[in-house]
This record gives C-alpha cells, structure tokens and sequence, in this order.
C-alpha cells in the first residue's frame, strides 16, 4: 500500500510577507517620487510658459516700432492681446498648478512670500542668472522673473 505523505501545495508565511514587504517598498517608493515628478514637471511648463511670454514681448516689439511694455498699464494691455491671459481659468496663459491665470507684476524682483508661478516683468532689464539687472540693458529690452515651485526662480529676457 503506497501511503502520500501529507503535503499541500502553497506559499509559506515568511513567503508571502517577504513579498508584501518588498510591494510595499515599491510603492512607498513611487508615492515618495511622485511628488517631486509632478513639481519637477509643473516648474518644466513654468519654463516654457516664460519662453512663450518672451516670445509674445518680441512679438508685440516687432507691432510697435521695436518697444516693449514700459508701463504696468502696457502690460495690462500686453496680457490681454497677446498672451490671451485673464486672472481666471477663462484665458490661455494659466499656471499649471492652480489652473488660473499666472500672477503677472511689474517690478523688479519676487518676493519670498510670493506663490510658485508669480511672474514679474520689467523694461530695461535683462537676466543675469535668477536676476533683472540694467547692465548691459537697453530700451528695448525686457524680462522676467518665474517663481519655479521646487527651488529658485527662473529669469529669461529678449536680449
């Protein structure tokens, strides 16, 4: 008489703990790095947001005899016609994050207080590094300051 020993096909304990152990790593890795991706690539449009608004400067120079927006008034007008912006989610030039259009100011620097997405503008400036500054400035030159969300700001200019 041939007699089977008692033997059940199937996992272990220590198996399937080991296994739920190393799923729950994966995903504990994936919900650490998704965060950062997300902001990594929110702050990616961000820069290629402030290099269509450069583009608009130009453009908007190249239907007023070479000048830029001098004045808080102009740039008013420049968000309207050309960068199709409005203050809510009804223009074309919104902040990726919120969804609304980007907080557009004339002035010379961010404050730290300011939210990502800020963008400040300026006649007679140009970039130096995450900076405005006059040297080397002419009259027809413009920039601007971008808040990126993960660190820093982002300065571009038309010259």
């Amino acid at each position: 008489m041939n007699i089977k020993p008692n033997s059940k096909a199937g996992f272990s304990i220590i198996e399937v703990v080991l296994v739920l152990a190393i799923a729950g790593l994966i995903f504990l890795m994936v919900f650490i790095a998704l965060p950062a991706l997300q902001r990594n690539q929110r702050d990616t449009q961000r820069r290629n947001d402030a290099g269509s608004f450069i583009s608009q400067i130009t453009s908007y120079s190249t239907n007023n005899n070479g000048k830029v927006p001098a004045t808080a008034a102009a740039l008013t007008t420049f968000q309207t016609n050309y960068l199709k912006w409005a203050p809510d989610a009804t223009g074309q030039f919104n902040d990726p994050k919120t969804g609304l259009g980007y907080p557009i100011t004339y002035g010379t620097t961010i404050a730290t207080t300011d939210p990502a997405g800020t963008i400040v503008y300026r006649n007679n400036r140009i970039c130096n590094g995450e900076v405005m500054t006059t040297t080397n400035a002419t009259a027809r030159s413009a920039a601007i300051i971008v808040k990126l969300e993960g660190s820093g700001n982002f300065c571009k200019s038309n010259m």
